[in-house]
């Protein structure tokens, strides 16, 4: 049976939702994170890094949510409902797996960073100097790029229902953490296309089963 390592609050949801949408019986196992907000050691015996989600496959070991979802649509969909197959919506399909990760979430974890600076221990006269440097960084740097980032999101779902065309993929799984980040970092209100997407997926009844196994979205 497929186990699926969940560290709460992490990016393993879109896991879980990949595994139900193909029906493959698996279990969760759910690791809390310790008061700094760090994953426990029993999940680092699983993988070094004491990242999540981790799939193990019985003697095999898989890290890294892109990684779990190619595993998953090569090993275990012969329906083909994670991967397309047409040229165009495998190309958007492909572009849209590594964005996530590649250009959208930096910046998300940039501003986590930069939000978090100032509510850290440190003398009271330095804490207007940096929290003063710090939104100036997410002002300056960080939310124009998030803006550029929802803006090619919002174009793109203009003309497609799901992130690879007109089905769902597990392009929407992987984009799925990140704009449900920024959701809840930010008002969506200027990119309608996006609020329609957020509603097709909570609509999804394999989304809804896998926020029954691991939870929702609850980040930032």
């Amino acid at each position: 049976m497929l186990v699926l390592h969940h560290l709460e609050n992490s990016r393993s949801q879109r896991i879980a939702w990949a595994l139900e949408v193909i029906g493959v019986e698996y279990e969760v196992k759910t690791y809390l994170r310790t008061p700094d907000n760090l994953a426990p050691d029993t999940l680092k015996r699983i993988h070094p890094l004491g990242h999540a989600p981790v799939l193990q496959d019985g003697e095999i070991t898989i890290a890294e949510s892109g990684a779990i979802l190619e595993f998953l649509a090569d090993e275990y969909d012969p329906e083909r409902r994670l991967k397309p197959e047409d040229k165009k919506s495998l190309r958007d399909y492909r572009y849209w797996l590594h964005f996530a990760e590649g250009s959208f979430m930096p910046l998300l974890v940039m501003m986590l960073l930069f939000r978090k600076i100032p509510k850290q221990p440190m003398p009271f006269f330095v804490r207007p100097v940096a929290k003063s440097i710090c939104n100036r960084v997410v002002s300056s740097f960080i939310e124009p790029r998030l803006r550029d980032v929802l803006s090619l999101i919002e174009d793109h779902l203009t003309q497609n229902n799901w992130f690879a065309g007109d089905k769902l993929s597990a392009a929407d799984m992987q984009m799925s953490f990140p704009i449900f980040a920024m959701s809840a970092s930010m008002p969506l209100e200027g990119y309608p296309h996006i609020e329609r997407w957020l509603v097709a997926v909570r609509k999804d009844a394999a989304y809804q089963r896998a926020v029954v196994q691991v939870g929702e979205f609850k980040v930032f």
